[in-house]
């Protein structure tokens, strides 16, 4: 790290986090969702390649801005919120480290299938905010095959192609405030 990350345990800080995800629609467009709650922390180490990092996103909290569309991924077409109604990573490994950016490596559970992602990750700073908390903050992406995670719903268009992407490109902000 160019920018050394202070050492200590950090909880995700669900109000200034997105965890958000990308999609093609109708091959034309992309729609964007995001789940809007958001727990997990962010341990970081002494000698950085020993950090880690957990978050746990609530299904029922998806928010595309379309509330028809949101129940649709809420059921079981898609993530199935009744019967897994979460989305956890735990991270494994960190690798390629350069400057602020690295590979964060580690397993993404959706609909209790779990396969490994790496998510390429910047550390965007630490700061104290006004409130006296110390903060650190990432951002990070990736993109996945959601059939992976037994995400295959889908409808064929008449002229060609289906209505939603098989790739989904995941995007995070966080945002984790240390704990004493």
């Amino acid at each position: 790290m160019s920018v050394p990350i202070p050492a200590g345990t950090y909880v995700i800080d669900p109000s200034h986090t997105e965890v958000g995800f990308v999609a093609r629609h109708a091959m034309v467009t992309k729609v964007r969702g995001y789940f809007r709650a958001v727990e997990g922390q962010i341990v970081v180490a002494d000698e950085f390649a020993n950090s880690s990092a957990t978050a746990t996103m609530k299904v029922d909290s998806v928010d595309t801005g379309n509330g028809d569309r949101d129940g649709h991924l809420k059921s079981a077409d898609f993530f199935d919120a009744e019967n897994t109604p979460e989305i956890t990573f735990v991270s494994t490994g960190i690798k390629d480290v350069k400057g602020d950016e690295f590979t964060l490596v580690g397993d993404l559970t959706i609909k209790g299938i779990t396969k490994p992602v790496e998510l390429e990750t910047e550390f965007n700073g630490a700061a104290t905010d006004p409130f006296g908390n110390a903060r650190i903050g990432f951002s990070a992406e990736t993109e996945v095959e959601r059939e992976d995670w037994g995400l295959t719903w889908n409808a064929a268009l008449e002229t060609g192609g289906v209505l939603v992407s098989k790739k989904i490109k995941l995007v995070l902000d966080i945002s984790a405030i240390k704990q004493a």
